[in-house]
């Protein structure tokens, strides 16, 4: 997990309890230019998908079976614009009904869930 040093919520023992025990299984690097980050990734090889509620692509259309970094847009806000901008691909999780937008935990679970979906089909016979 990147956080950014700043414009994002710290580690504190709330998120820590809310985790459940996850937190202290993760990697977790805090960068002071998320940008400059994703650039860095991509020059490895990674790709860069972003999520927003705007974007024209759904999250179902990305290939996570590949070395990838998923960058979740602030709830309502979505992503900075020189965030969109480093992303390859930006897509959004389709909604049905008066909601506009999920919470990030939530949706996070849903990318990741996707994610983990197509490894695991990928490497069944």
């Amino acid at each position: 997990m990147v956080i950014p040093e700043r414009r994002a919520a710290g580690l504190s023992p709330a998120v820590a309890r809310a985790a459940a025990g996850a937190l202290e299984r993760m990697k977790i690097a805090r960068v002071t230019n998320l940008v400059r980050t994703l650039v860095d990734l991509k020059q490895r090889n990674v790709w860069v998908y972003g999520f927003e509620a705007s974007a024209p692509k759904s999250y179902l259309d990305l290939d996570y079976t590949v070395a990838c970094a998923l960058v979740l847009g602030g709830e309502g806000r979505g992503l900075h614009r020189l965030v969109r901008e480093a992303c390859d691909e930006v897509a959004h999780i389709p909604l049905y009904g008066p909601v506009q937008s999920l919470n990030v935990s939530v949706a996070s679970a849903v990318v990741l869930y996707e994610a983990a979906r197509q490894r695991h089909t990928q490497r069944s016979p």
